[in-house]
């Protein structure tokens, strides 16, 4: 039997399909090959997509609890295309070569994120050989994590037209990366915790008799 899309699994591929497109005009952003002009079009481009990509994240989760088409494979594909995009946009903005020029992103910060999506992949290849389950549950500070990081990528990306027009666009810029950094920690640390017990209730069913 062949598994049928639901729209909110569909927005969701469509979301990743989207990072191609994103990557490839941010890598156009800083070319020497091409004019000003141009730089500034493929850089518009990406804020487009961009743009498009965060409003579909929302959408998605909207259409699954609104017309019950929560399923365990947009379970796993939400998660996947959140990681998918900020893995690459925090790598892109911290870049030389594709980052937005005067607002590059420090490596700590995506450091930080990145290395919040390697923690939790690994937690869950361990916990899924461990219990041979699908083990992912949303908390609230991984949310406002997101958040956070789909807020940064898009005020670096208009940060040139901005910090011209609020001189202290560079300071709010500041505060939105450690703060996406920060939250990126904490929600790591609750997952982790999470996971453990997890696990350990897991292994706590097995041992006790069945009555």
């Amino acid at each position: 039997m062949v598994m049928k899309l639901n729209w909110a699994c569909r927005i969701t591929i469509l979301r990743i399909v989207l990072i191609i497109p994103f990557v490839s005009f941010m890598l156009k952003t800083n070319d020497p090959a091409i004019g000003q002009q141009m730089r500034d079009l493929m850089r518009y481009a990406s804020i487009f997509v961009f743009v498009v990509m965060a409003a579909s994240d929302g959408l998605d989760g909207y259409l699954a609890r609104s017309r019950g088409q929560a399923t365990r494979l947009g379970a796993f594909l939400d998660p996947t295309a959140d990681k998918l995009l900020m893995t690459c946009a925090c790598v892109l903005m911290a870049s030389g070569r594709t980052g937005v020029d005067g607002f590059l992103l420090p490596p700590t910060v995506v450091v930080l994120i990145v290395g919040k999506d390697a923690f939790l992949l690994i937690g869950f290849v361990i916990i899924y050989f461990i219990t041979s389950r699908i083990f992912i549950v949303p908390v609230l500070i991984g949310k406002i994590a997101t958040a956070l990081q789909l807020s940064m990528i898009a005020a670096i990306l208009i940060a040139p037209e901005i910090s011209g027009v609020l001189p202290g666009w560079v300071w709010f810029l500041r505060l939105l990366w450690w703060s996406a950094a920060v939250t990126a920690v904490l929600a790591t640390l609750i997952y982790i915790r999470r996971g453990i017990r997890y696990i350990g209730k897991f292994e706590q069913d097995l041992v006790q008799p069945k009555p």
